[in-house]
């Protein structure tokens, strides 16, 4: 029941830009950290940005600070990622995640987090 479904992804060139989105169903994404995770083929799960329970602290990989931006809208039940500056290193599956023990302003480890959506595909590229 609980569950989080990706959007947002698609192809850009580089130095452009995209906003993910996380929608949650069956539960209340405001009493939880949610995490952004990305994946290449053939490379591990990495953490790229989380928000915690409460809009405490956000954190951010070193190779996306200043580039992107997570925020959430309780309203709508949805957590965005915001992608500007892309680079083709940044091309992988995302996906985001939920964690009710997440300690804030740490790496969101993904053995932490749980209802994973099935992920959103970008891709940038020339």
């Amino acid at each position: 029941q609980s569950q989080l479904v990706e959007s947002g992804g698609g192809l850009v060139q580089p130095g452009g830009s995209l906003r993910l989105s996380c929608a949650a169903s069956g539960f209340a994404p405001d009493r939880y950290a949610i995490g952004w995770f990305r994946q290449a083929p053939g490379k591990e799960r990495e953490g790229v940005s989380c928000i915690s329970r409460g809009d405490v602290s956000t954190y951010y990989a070193d190779s996306v600070k200043g580039r992107f931006t997570i925020s959430r809208d309780n309203a709508k039940n949805t957590v965005y990622l915001q992608m500007n500056s892309l680079k083709t290193e940044d091309t992988a599956v995302y996906y985001c995640a939920a964690s009710p023990w997440y300690i804030s302003g740490s790496y969101p480890h993904p053995s932490d987090f749980g209802s994973w959506g099935p992920g959103t595909q970008v891709t940038v590229s020339s």
